[in-house]
């Protein structure tokens, strides 16, 4: 197997330690050898408060998308109440720009299933699946052979470790929709339905989740974490990371950089700036940056001139607004937030000045049109609007209040379905017409 190139000085290599290593290799006896299984064995000799307690003061967010606590998710779920409980991982990877578990799930498979093992010992889950797309079927023979490896060694499946407690996992491939990253589509196509999303009230997963009993969804690289923070202790893996963001964020960065891949670095060490330029190389000879979508391609645009007000420590510690431009936003979940966007699954999509913004939002457009699950009225018809639209100007048959009819569309998406994907295509269009409103302007007075 191949490894990842030798880690840039600012990156601390926790979830790609592994991969790190010349010739490792996604066996059994390989993980082993690098201390594999050592923190699940630590787990069956804490009492299960205990791990919660440690993931909390951790402050692990999730590395999915919508960068919520896992400790106070996994506290939803209560031990005893006597119901089955079930673990999803989700490893669906559909937001464009995005391409982290992917590796995990090629190169270092057992760490996923140690992951996974500690999280349904706290939580007292017995049947756990880890859901990915069905373009993954490399990953999926991988992940099968890492589970029959594992249960060969009594590491899954009865009486692990000899401890009396029972685990199945099996690998779920759904048919590759980008609506089954959202955790109650997913479920739904677990269950063998239209992965349609559910209502929240009153089907939060926690509550009524898989088979409508709790049930816990996390993604690849957070339910890796957990092994991490019992090896190194809650309070050394939040030292890595920012007040209530600990831990490391694996960064995937694409587009117009010299040197576009995976990161994994300590949360708010860098930069937006010494990501790009120290870390990436910089832009393609004698290009100047224009945007950045920080976050996946659902998150909001961020333009190279702008000037943001964002609340920082002062000299006596208090909290003071300052203006910071772009390439010094720092990168964690609340730096970006205050930037009016989100960190989402650290996905940094670099446009330098050769892109035509709305050639940019147009290809959003068409992959979002393509997308809907077509349940909510709103997104069903206003997404397929938003492509014919941009489609439409930038074929040169623009008319002059385009960029206004956009934005309108995209405000009657927003906030108006089930679940998250109106925000998900509404965003970049609100965003693109706003920050680059020159060139929608420009594209529509053909007519």
């Amino acid at each position: 197997m191949s490894t990842l190139p030798s880690a840039h000085p600012k990156e601390r290599r926790i979830i790609f330690g592994n991969v790190s290593e010349p010739n490792y290799a996604p066996d059994l006896e390989t993980y082993l050898k690098h201390g594999g299984y050592n923190e699940a064995k630590k787990a069956f000799t804490m009492k299960p408060d205990e791990i919660i307690a440690e993931v909390k003061a951790a402050n692990l967010r999730g590395r999915g998308g919508a960068a919520f606590p896992t400790g106070v998710k996994w506290g939803f779920i209560r031990r005893d109440d006597g119901k089955p409980h079930y673990l999803c991982v989700n490893g669906d990877e559909s937001e464009p720009g995005t391409f982290k578990d992917r590796i995990i799930l090629h190169q270092d498979p057992h760490q996923l299933l140690e992951g996974i093992i500690i999280t349904c010992f706290t939580l007292n889950i017995h049947l756990a699946y880890i859901y990915i797309r069905c373009e993954f079927t490399h990953a999926k023979a991988i992940l099968e052979k890492a589970i029959e490896e594992a249960k060969a060694r009594g590491f899954l499946g009865k009486n692990i470790f000899g401890q009396g407690f029972d685990l199945d996992v099996y690998v779920h491939e759904g048919g590759g929709a980008y609506i089954c990253g959202e955790e109650t589509s997913l479920l739904e196509s677990i269950e063998g339905k239209r992965p349609y999303p559910r209502i929240k009230p009153p089907y939060f997963p926690a509550v009524l989740g898989l088979y409508m009993a709790p049930t816990i969804v996390n993604n690849v690289e957070t339910i890796c974490h957990v092994k991490h923070i019992l090896r190194l202790g809650s309070a050394e893996y939040a030292k890595m990371g920012t007040a209530g963001d600990g831990g490391t964020r694996i960064m995937c960065v694409s587009g117009d950089v010299m040197r576009p891949g995976t990161y994994e670095l300590p949360v708010g060490a860098v930069t937006m700036g010494e990501l790009i330029f120290d870390i990436c190389g910089g832009l393609k000879p004698g290009r100047s940056l224009k945007a950045i979508i920080p976050g996946g391609s659902s998150s909001k645009v961020l333009r190279a001139d702008e000037v943001f007000k964002i609340k920082k420590p002062g000299p006596d510690g208090a909290m003071v607004e300052q203006e910071t431009k772009l390439l010094d936003i720092v990168l964690d979940a609340a730096s970006v937030a205050a930037a009016g966007s989100m960190i989402g699954s650290a996905a940094v999509i670099v446009m330098d000045d050769s892109r035509n913004m709305v050639w940019a939002l147009n290809n959003l457009n068409q992959f979002y049109a393509h997308e809907s699950c077509g349940q909510c009225t709103p997104c069903r018809e206003g997404v397929l609007w938003m492509s014919k639209i941009s489609t439409r100007m930038l074929a040169g048959g623009g008319h002059e209040n385009d960029p206004k009819m956009l934005h309108t569309v995209a405000d009657n998406i927003a906030g108006r379905t089930i679940c998250a994907f109106g925000e998900a295509a509404s965003w970049p269009t609100q965003s693109f017409t706003e920050k680059f409103a020159e060139e929608f302007a420009a594209a529509a007075g053909k007519n």
